[in-house]
């Protein structure tokens, strides 16, 4: 139900009016996605959140000092610590980035705990969720993802972790279902995925960070970065294509107001009579207060009158009113008539 006294929103207030970067970084366990994660604390964004599903941040050099982490115990406990940081108390913290490490320990998670739930109802150990229950399950988890990335309005990197080529889309193909690390949609909320591997390249080893899909026309798809690459890399890039002029640091100044002005002109309310007035009025009028005391036991059974309502007072002044104006009729018509008795009585007399 739409609230009236809620003010309008200007849609021209929500222009683009700062630029910031959703990533997905994916790999297999031990290539550096914490690592990278932590690097959006020297990106100057401003602070960094972590929210922790792995309880692994604790070995990532200045927790506690460069960024905070916070250990997400419990599955449940993740889109309450969202709402914490991004629209509760946390926001006194004044969180410039935030993190996910990681997705698929999350989804993961409660994408068993589904399926616990469907065996457990059918009786059946080896039961698997119809596609209704999956698409049910991804709605409700993607939400996570929606308000992280969507609602924050600041840069966010989600970690995901995949599992050994080849293995994914053979159980896609041979066992028909929807894995956690495909099912989550996680690529519809980021403008950026990037795989992160461990490769040999002119006979060393070094990390590869390759674009594998995109919606930013400043990385294109197969784009590398190789070496000790963090998330300020990323941005540098990204300023230098100049896929849209807006800042990073700050949002650029609008002249549009974000609230619609109210131009529904304020009726004003005619001022309430007190019972003061009623008695001063009656006084002048050539009653007495004992009339207003009568008036009120009558009419609205009330002996004191300082109990009188508003509308109750009100209603006594019509009433009063009302004799007046019969008074002053019937006193014209005795006039009326007295003045055609004198008339008649000098015609006689003539």
């Amino acid at each position: 139900m739409k609230n009236p006294n809620k003010p309008k929103i200007n849609p021209l207030s929500r222009m683009p009016r700062q630029q910031r970067l959703i990533m997905a970084i994916r790999g297999g366990a031990g290539v550096g996605k914490s690592h990278f994660i932590s690097s959006m604390a020297e990106a100057g964004l401003g602070k960094l959140c972590i929210f922790d599903t792995e309880r692994k941040a604790r070995l990532l050099r200045g927790v506690g000092e460069k960024f905070d982490a916070l250990e997400i115990e419990q599955t449940d406990e993740l889109p309450e610590f969202i709402d914490w940081a991004i629209s509760g108390e946390g926001r006194e913290q004044n969180y410039g980035c935030f993190a996910l490490d990681s997705w698929a320990a999350y989804f993961g998670a409660k994408h068993s705990e589904m399926i616990e739930a469907v065996r457990e109802k059918t009786g059946d150990p080896l039961a698997q969720p119809s596609a209704e229950e999956l698409a049910a399950d991804q709605m409700i988890l993607q939400s996570v993802l929606r308000r992280l990335c969507i609602e924050s309005g600041k840069s966010v990197v989600i970690a995901d972790q995949i599992p050994a080529k080849g293995k994914e889309a053979k159980e896609d193909n041979e066992i028909g279902r929807v894995l956690p690390m495909t099912a989550s949609g996680l690529e519809y909320f980021v403008d950026v995925m990037v795989e992160v591997s461990m490769q040999e390249r002119d006979g060393e080893i070094t990390r590869v960070f390759q674009v594998v899909k995109s919606n930013s026309p400043a990385f294109e798809v197969g784009f590398e970065m190789t070496g000790n690459i963090g998330f300020k890399d990323f941005l540098e890039h990204m300023k230098a294509e100049q896929a849209l002029e807006l800042a990073f640091d700050a949002p650029a100044k609008s002249d549009v107001p974000e609230f619609i002005e109210d131009k529904t002109p304020v009726s004003i309310a005619p001022p309430t009579m007190t019972i003061d007035d009623l008695i001063k009025k009656a006084e002048a009028m050539g009653f007495k207060r004992a009339d207003v005391v009568t008036g009120a036991k009558i009419y609205h059974n009330q002996p004191n009158i300082t109990h009188l309502t508003g509308e109750q007072i009100e209603d006594l002044d019509r009433r009063m009113t009302a004799r007046i104006e019969k008074t002053k009729g019937e006193s014209k018509t005795e006039d009326s008539a007295n003045e055609k008795v004198t008339n008649i009585k000098r015609a006689k007399v003539a």
